[in-house]
């Protein structure tokens, strides 16, 4: 055993010696440091697996470089921070739902994070909106997050669906016919996308000519397909995303149908397109951010810096992640407070810096509704374009999010907030 040097004073009587005096300096050095260093802890409920499973991966990577660079920045409010991740799965809202109640209970987390999924983000946010922790929902599209069901304490980063139809309903009716066959995700997502074509079009003289509400995670489109292509439609427009999209191009081009027939949708993704062969690359569609953006500030940045992270350029769920996470940075820096109240108020009408904006129009955070506007990229796919393999999409418009983000009281969005 190892003897005691004279005069040594033993760790356990400095601090009974600390607890019986109330002499705080006799605490040791490393006792005050740790509790100084306690990371603040954001909490990612997202889907790893499963039909988003790539999209909500790429998420990750978004959160994990914006967490290594608000580190290297200090922190927040001058504390290290740390990403504590969960798999949501792409579909079951209860594990969703118990995932963000472990984080947040358990593991103490002072943000949650997520989801991808649209059905499981209203989930969560009522999880958050009960325990009164700010939650940011990077990329679950459905209206109500923002409108109906909103919470003082619920941001959304990634469009609500009625944008995305807005954005992009009427030039594919100029330019290809007013007559639309829909198919269509039968969960929030696909919902309120329909509603948004819906009301498209009536606005602009339209004629839906049917609707097939598809189950998420369908892989045989066929039926669905042969019965769209029946009703002789202009357009068939896919109200879809993740695997569920890849498989229903891939099948419609084995049909034959883009011979015939325009097919367009509403959102695409980088991770989609890169799963379609070159040949079922095709049809006009909404990216929400997209890796070629001349003249745009720090872009060239971020995608050298994801790329040197994942090997891969960043996708729109990339950016997602990465302002879901700095969101959270800038809005306790902002309210020196990790209070969740005093960080949401700090976040009414704030603008991204242009670092983490990354878009030609500054994204900002509309008060009163907690949405995300910014810029929406509209035009078609392509096989290969001049930038390099990873080109996958050409943009033949960028859309102003004020211009089709609709008012407030549109939204449905009546915020209330705790009593003071």
């Amino acid at each position: 055993m190892e003897q005691k040097k004279p005069g040594a004073v033993s760790r356990r009587a400095v601090l009974q010696l600390a607890a019986v005096t109330g002499v705080a300096q006799l605490a040791p050095p490393m006792l005050i440091q740790a509790r100084g260093e306690q990371a603040v802890k954001l909490g990612l409920d997202n889907p790893l697996t499963g039909t988003y499973a790539a999209t909500g991966k790429n998420e990750l990577t978004g959160c994990q470089l914006a967490v290594e660079q608000i580190n290297a920045k200090g922190g927040i409010l001058g504390r290290q921070v740390e990403l504590l991740i969960e798999d949501s799965t792409s579909g079951d809202a209860g594990t969703a739902v118990q995932k963000a109640r472990k984080l947040i209970d358990r593991d103490k987390v002072n943000f949650l994070l997520g989801n991808v999924n649209s059905a499981l983000s209203l989930a969560m946010a009522e999880v958050s909106f009960e325990k009164g922790v700010l939650h940011v929902v990077p990329g679950g599209h459905t209206d109500a997050i923002t409108g109906k069901t909103c919470h003082w304490n619920v941001f959304r980063v990634c469009n609500t669906t009625r944008m995305l139809t807005n954005a992009i309903a009427k030039t594919l009716m100029d330019q290809y016919g007013k007559k639309m066959y829909f198919l269509t995700s039968d969960y929030a997502f696909g919902h309120t996308l329909q509603d948004g074509y819906d009301a498209n079009l009536k606005q602009y003289g339209g004629t839906k000519l049917g609707e097939d509400l598809i189950p998420l995670g369908t892989t045989d489109f066929s039926s669905y397909l042969i019965k769209a292509q029946a009703t002789n439609p202009d357009i068939i427009v896919f109200l879809m995303n993740g695997d569920d999209l890849l498989n229903a191009l891939k099948q419609a081009v084995q049909f034959g149908l883009e011979k015939r027939i325009h097919l367009a949708g509403a959102n695409t993704e980088l991770e989609v397109l890169e799963g379609l062969p070159p040949v079922a690359r095709i049809g006009d569609w909404v990216a929400e951010w997209y890796h070629v953006q001349p003249n745009v500030p720090h872009v060239d940045e971020f995608v050298a810096a994801i790329k040197k992270k994942s090997g891969r350029v960043p996708t729109a769920r990339t950016w997602f992640g990465y302002v879901g996470a700095w969101t959270c940075a800038l809005a306790a820096n902002k309210a020196k407070s990790l209070e969740a109240v005093k960080m949401a108020k700090a976040l009414q009408g704030m603008e991204l810096p242009p670092e983490v904006g990354l878009m030609p129009d500054t994204p900002f955070y509309r008060e009163g509704q907690n949405q995300l506007i910014g810029s929406l990229f509209v035009g078609h796919a392509q096989a290969k374009g001049e930038a390099g393999p990873d080109d996958l999409f050409h943009v033949d418009t960028v859309v102003h999010g004020k211009d089709v983000a609709g008012t407030v009281e549109e939204s449905g969005c009546k915020m209330t907030w705790p009593k003071a």
